[in-house]
């Protein structure tokens, strides 16, 4: 049942959508005045990245104004649109301007009858995530197309409440906002302590832990193990049920597998498919960046028939006495050793990291005892790190709920007298 003043309609109703302009890659320049251009490659999940940023000369950005983005305005990337990571969508910030729209990107900018406020909440929700996925064709390239973006069914109530529903899941922004800046901090602070107790590259740890002294050995990744890939041969219709399968985003996001975070996929009997055991190291193999390419989730419970997506690979050493578990979690998320492996990455527009090149990198490690010993300083610091995503995951929810019963009008936001008709 539809609210009393509500309206279900489009998105395109309510949002102008704008794809950007054809350019040819021999118009590009590298002036200090001429002006970026915002191409997929440019948008992540949630943000907008510069790095190595295209410029047109600014006598051939004449006339092309209608493609200027401004601040506040959604961008979203048509092709690859939904990773693993998430969906690739970002608001334009003061620091991105001036910039262009170019081809394969789309715009998004409110109409009057669409609040800007709740526009963000519209396209920054979970629901938003689940409708691409849903449309995203399963071509060579996924990708959307802009009306499919017109497409998107909405409720929208009339623009005083549109104001104060937006105002309502702001505070739970701002609150999320807070828990978010504390976990960057606690996460600088392990950082700079493991700079000192790792070693950066060759040179021996600034920091040693009372009581060890023994030199620390080179060893390359592949004399410690063996690899193992992913799933193989299943098709869209494969997932959703039957057996548990590590996502790439728990492995991306988290330094120690998290086994309540898993999907779910049909295993055969019989099936040749590889199973993940404790102790094993998940490692990504592609990426949108080279610096997010090759990140490492460590297995730390047992796992019975789990496996493994097919975006990554598993690692198993061989004796858990030369790299133990818990010290390999935060060795592989240490920067000295993500920037090696950073440098491993391959490609254009996306990255990738060969199994092989990763297997000849060579590290240094203490014996096991100092390894655990190292391992319980820095779980330490991820005990805190743990309490605040708690707290992140909890408003998170408090808001996904809140959402789900505002913009469908099951709960209703209380209008100021002076407001109400």
């Amino acid at each position: 049942m539809i609210p009393e003043g509500w309206e279900r309609t489009t998105i395109g109703e309510h949002v102008h959508v704008l794809t950007g302009f054809a350019f040819k890659s021999s118009d590009y320049s590298d002036g200090p005045d001429d002006i970026r251009l915002l191409r997929g490659d440019n948008v992540a999940q949630h943000r907008i990245r510069w790095r190595d940023a295209k410029k047109l000369p600014q006598e051939k950005a004449q006339g092309l104004d209608r493609f200027a983005l401004k601040l506040g305005d959604f961008v979203i990337a048509l092709d690859r649109t939904w990773i693993p990571a998430g969906v690739k969508i970002a608001e334009v910030n003061e620091a991105d301007l001036p910039c262009l729209l170019v081809q394969r990107v789309a715009r998004l900018r409110s109409k009057p009858s669409l609040e800007q406020s709740l526009m963000r909440q519209f396209f920054g929700g979970h629901g938003f995530e689940q409708y691409v996925k849903s449309v995203q064709t399963e071509t060579a390239v996924p990708h959307m197309s802009p009306n499919d973006l017109r497409d998107l069914s909405i409720l929208l109530p009339p623009l005083q409440e549109q104001k104060h529903i937006a105002e309502t899941l702001e505070i739970w922004d701002r609150a999320i906002d807070k828990v978010e800046a504390l976990i960057a901090n606690a996460r600088a602070q392990k950082q700079a302590l493991m700079q000192q107790l790792l070693p950066q590259g060759t040179a021996p740890p600034r920091k040693r832990l009372p009581g060890f002294s023994g030199e620390w050995k080179e060893y390359s990744l592949g004399s410690l193990g063996e690899t193992y890939g992913g799933l193989t041969g299943k098709s869209k219709e494969d997932f959703g049920s039957g057996s548990q399968f590590i996502t790439y985003k728990n492995v991306f996001e988290n330094g120690f597998i998290d086994p309540t975070n898993v999907g779910r996929v049909k295993v055969e009997q019989g099936e040749r498919q590889h199973a993940i055991r404790k102790g094993d190291i998940l490692f990504t193999t592609s990426s949108e960046t080279p610096e997010e390419v090759g990140m490492s989730s460590v297995v730390t419970h047992e796992a019975e028939a789990t496996y493994l997506n097919s975006f990554c690979f598993g690692f198993r050493p061989a004796s858990a006495d030369k790299i133990r578990p818990l010290f390999a979690g935060h060795f592989f998320r240490s920067a000295p050793v993500r920037r090696r492996i950073s440098a491993l990455a391959q490609g254009s527009t996306r990255y990738n990291i060969a199994k092989s090149a990763l297997l000849k990198l060579k590290f240094h490690l203490p014996d096991a005892d100092e390894q655990d010993a190292l391992a319980n300083v820095l779980s330490g610091c991820d005990t805190e790190l743990s309490k605040l995503k708690g707290q992140l995951a909890v408003l998170r929810q408090e808001k996904a709920a809140l959402m789900q019963q505002l913009l469908t009008g099951k709960r209703r936001v209380k209008l100021p007298e002076s407001e109400v008709a």
